[in-house]
């Protein structure tokens, strides 16, 4: 009996854990990444129902540029408003920046420098800004929200998810739904509009 059990060898598989992005300032991305051939940086708009307000914005939005140059995972790090600074001044004001800035950065499209041979995940920040008084100093309102070191930041902040992390999650994800639905999938019909 114990012939044939010792003949058995109990194989464990591990999973291995995804490798965790490089972490990168804003602007250091690149000695590693361009953007892509005919792209453009794509800007935020100011979301409907707030323009009226006249308040100047800025919102520091982290995302991750994956290996084929897209981008994703969006979270909101910082948010200022010339209002009420970082207090949320009525309902849906803070998701409606968060959308605007998840929608444009979600337009963003990097490739890798020719010296990259294999581009690498890498997780950076975006800091976008809408103002709209003529007299706000633009590098002021956009050094409301400014990470100069977003290591740090995460470090200190990793306690706390997001504000508006899972709806921006749902929004890009009925963005892409949209996107695959008009470019024909497999499981859509083709020619709806998104």
């Amino acid at each position: 009996l114990l012939g044939p059990l010792s003949r058995c060898v109990a194989v464990t598989v591990f999973a291995a854990e995804p490798a965790q992005p490089e972490v990168a300032n804003e602007g250091a991305i690149r000695d590693k990444w361009t953007l892509a051939p005919g792209a453009k940086l794509a800007t935020p708009v100011y979301p409907d129902g707030f323009a009226n307000a006249q308040r100047d914005v800025c919102v520091a939005l982290g995302y991750q540029i994956n290996p084929d140059g897209t981008t994703s995972k969006f979270q909101v790090l910082k948010q200022w408003n010339s209002q009420t600074q970082a207090v949320e001044p009525v309902d849906g004001f803070w998701v409606g920046f968060a959308n605007a800035g998840a929608d444009a950065v979600g337009q963003w499209k990097f490739q890798p420098r020719p010296e990259v041979a294999t581009p690498t995940p890498v997780y950076t920040v975006a800091t976008l800004t809408w103002q709209t008084r003529k007299d706000t100093n633009p590098a002021t309102l956009r050094g409301q929200c400014k990470i100069d070191d977003l290591v740090v930041f995460l470090r200190d902040d990793s306690d706390r998810k997001g504000i508006n992390d899972h709806l921006i999650d749902r929004t890009a994800r009925a963005r892409d739904n949209r996107l695959q639905k008009y470019a024909g999938t497999p499981r859509n019909s083709k020619g709806t509009k998104p």
